[in-house]
Parts: C-alpha cells; sequence; structure tokens
C-alpha cells in the first residue's frame, strides 16, 4: 500500500484459508452481531473499492469485503495449483462465507465480475440472500449480436496480455478509463498497489479477462448459463440498482436486460458515472445503499 493511501483503507486484515491451502484476505469491520453486508469485488479492482461503504456502513453492519484469490491482499498462487476461472471464485466465495455467516441472511453489494460470481452463489442459496445492491455488473451469457468493448478485446490478444501481465496495463489504464472524472492521486494508487509487484501480482486480472467467455465451450459459460437459468429464485428479494451511464463496459443494454429480468427492482441512474461508479459518485452511492438497505 503506497504511503498516505492506508488512511483511505485503516481496515484490518483478516485471512481465511480456502480449502486447497490458499489465504483469501478480507475485511471485517463492525460488530458481529449487525446485519452481514457482504461486498463482491470485480476485476481488477479489490476490497479498497468499497472503502467509503464499509466506512459509512460500520457503525451498524457487519461489513465483509473479500479479496479474490490473486488479487488484492490474497495469496498470489502459481496456476499449477490453482485454476484462475469463474468456478473457482464461486467455490471460494462459498467457501469464504460458510465459515464467516453460515447461517444469517446476508445483503449482497457486487460490482463488475462479482456480480456474477455473487449471483452463480446467490442462485444456489437464496434462501441465505436478504437484499442485492448492484452495482454496473453481469450475470448473462454474451447475446449473439453483442462483443466485448476494444478494450476488453485487446487485453484478450498475445499483445495484449504481454502488456497487462508485464506492464499492470489493465489495472493502470482502468483508473483512468472507468471514470469520468479524474480520480485523486492517493486514490489511483490505492486501487493499482496491489498489482505493481511484477507479473505474479497482476496473473489473475489477465486471466479474468481471458476467462470471459464468449461460446458455450469457454469454461465459464455453463456456470453463467446456469446462473441466468435460475435468476428468478432472487426474483421475491428487495434488489436495487445503482447504475452509471457512461460505462464502456456495463451499458444501458446490460441494464435493459436487468430491467427484463427483474422488472421489480429498484434503479437509481446516474447519468454521469462511470464504470467505476462509487469513484465517480461515492456520496450518492454510499447513501443509496445505506437507504435501502435500511428499509
Amino acid at each position: 500500500m503506497p504511503v498516505g493511501s492506508e488512511k483511505l483503507f485503516p481496515f484490518e486484515s483478516h485471512y481465511h484459508l480456502q480449502s486447497a491451502g490458499h489465504r483469501m484476505h478480507y475485511v471485517d469491520e463492525g460488530p458481529l452481531e449487525g446485519q452481514p453486508v457482504v461486498m463482491v469485488h470485480g476485476n481488477p479492482t479489490w476490497s479498497f473499492y468499497y472503502r467509503n461503504v464499509i466506512t459509512a456502513l460500520k457503525g451498524d453492519c457487519r461489513c465483509l469485503a473479500l479479496d479474490h484469490v490473486g488479487m488484492g491482499l490474497s495469496d498470489r498462487p502459481d496456476e499449477s495449483v490453482y485454476d484462475y476461472t469463474m468456478a473457482s471464485r464461486v467455490a471460494d466465495l462459498g467457501h469464504w462465507l460458510d465459515e464467516v455467516e453460515p447461517e444469517r441472511e446476508i445483503d449482497l453489494v457486487v460490482h463488475d465480475w462479482g456480480g456474477a460470481i455473487a449471483m452463480a452463489w446467490a442462485v444456489q442459496n437464496p434462501e441465505r440472500v436478504r437484499r442485492i445492491v448492484l452495482l454496473n455488473t453481469w450475470a448473462f451469457t454474451i447475446p449473439e449480436d453483442e462483443s466485448l468493448p476494444m478494450a476488453l478485446k485487446f487485453a484478450r490478444t498475445g499483445l495484449g496480455g504481454f502488456l497487462v501481465n508485464r506492464f499492470n496495463a489493465f489495472s493502470g489504464l482502468a483508473v483512468k478509463m472507468a471514470t469520468t472524472g479524474k480520480l485523486e492521486r492517493q486514490v489511483a494508487q490505492g486501487l493499482t498497489a496491489p498489482y505493481r509487484d511484477g507479473p505474479k501480482s497482476r496473473l489473475a486480472t489477465l486471466r479474468f479477462v481471458q476467462d470471459i467467455p464468449l461460446k458455450a465451450s469457454d469454461k465459464a459459460w455453463p456456470v453463467l448459463a446456469e446462473t441466468e437459468k435460475h435468476l428468478d429464485r432472487l426474483a421475491d428479494k428487495p434488489i436495487k440498482f445503482i447504475w452509471g451511464g457512461k460505462d464502456f463496459v456495463f451499458d444501458d443494454r446490460v441494464l435493459d436486460i436487468w430491467r427484463k429480468t427483474w422488472p421489480q427492482a429498484e434503479i437509481e441512474y446516474l447519468e454521469n458515472a462511470g464504470h467505476y461508479v462509487l469513484e465517480d459518485a461515492p456520496e450518492r452511492v454510499v447513501a443509496g445503499i445505506r437507504q435501502f438497505l435500511g428499509q
């Protein structure tokens, strides 16, 4: 963590030992008896992305924010002992939740591919979910008439993969492209800090992009297809979207799919916020989350 960034992320570190022996870092702030709020990040962020939500809720709620294996402050296992795929992420999330909150209903706050991972777990465990907040995310197979944004397409090429792995191109460019406003230096440094310690530190960010399924034969496709098939299991839950309207990845077409999936869901549309909606409009997003979870 660069000097100064620790002031933005003053939370005690906790570690969960996964079934394969890898340590998964997580934040656990607030009273243990408080309503559990579980925050799941995507790529290439980490639990730092939820720092403002944790600060706002920890007085009343038990705030739990993980770092996926290979990301944030979690272990960086070699690919010979860890499969960097969506199925592994879903299994990791379940293994961790079975330890930290095995009985009570949880509230989920999710972003980016953290939404797909969390919804994959949630549709298999709907009785363990109380409320859901979704920030610019996805949990479907990709329609035939859709394609990846150019930045993601490039990251999946040989040259793009080399730049992501060797020069931190994905995390570094995200702090410039994923917001509509310029991030404060310490915030940008905090978001990218875990991925600036050589290629091994950012292997997961590359594999995350490469794991995006484009066809039925891709590893993650069956996981997303099964999730999409069973999203109706969550239709009776209170659900809220807080959506950045200037997202170059999860745009309004994605939001339209969500509208059709859960037409009863509440939507707060932030026209001038980008993909990192929590960075572009922290006050609005945090207030929306607090109001919704407190209902």
